[in-house]
């Protein structure tokens, strides 16, 4: 099994936010692959479908960013020998550029930092560059809207981002 895990906050407010990328990623995936992610299980959201005969759980942790490591240990000690691949924003890559690992470090997101503090750095995980600002607090940026005319570069990265994720579970 692959499970895929795209980081975010839930809620109507944090819809459109940069920190919401890894839910866009999970989405675009659902489409692709006709899940349906809206069960709610290991304090997520999770869909469960095939992709060239590989059994895929699509997953949106409810435990917002800070905690997304409470979903990840669960998903993790009930599906012991599970891939896990992790769609993530990154202040630290260009707007729109896409970065993928087998294993490292969080760096500087809280999200990630949480996840490796449960289970440890053995997962992988596709980053997709939302910039900086150096004009706002990094909470106020990564939790403000991504902008009208960035919108467009932004759909095509979590599409070439969620291309990138079927590429490596086929």
């Amino acid at each position: 099994m692959v499970i895929i895990v795209g980081l975010g906050n839930i809620g109507i407010q944090y819809k459109n936010t940069f920190h919401n990328i890894g839910f866009k990623v999970v989405d675009c995936l659902a489409e692709k692959l006709n899940i349906d992610v809206s069960k709610e299980k290991y304090k997520a959201l999770i869909g469960q479908g095939t992709y060239k005969g590989q059994s895929v759980m699509l997953v949106k942790p409810t435990t917002y960013m800070n905690n997304s490591g409470e979903c990840v240990v669960l998903l993790k000690n009930k599906f012991k020998d599970a891939r896990i691949i992790v769609a993530v924003d990154d202040i630290d890559l260009p707007k729109g550029k896409i970065r993928y690992r087998e294993r490292g470090k969080s760096g500087t997101h809280n999200g990630l930092r949480s996840i490796v503090s449960y289970i440890g750095e053995d997962f992988e995980r596709v980053r997709i560059g939302i910039g900086r600002d150096e004009t706002k607090d990094l909470a106020d940026y990564v939790l403000s809207n991504i902008h009208f005319d960035e919108e467009e570069m932004f759909d095509k990265a979590i599409n070439e981002a969620s291309e990138l994720i079927l590429e490596k579970i086929s």
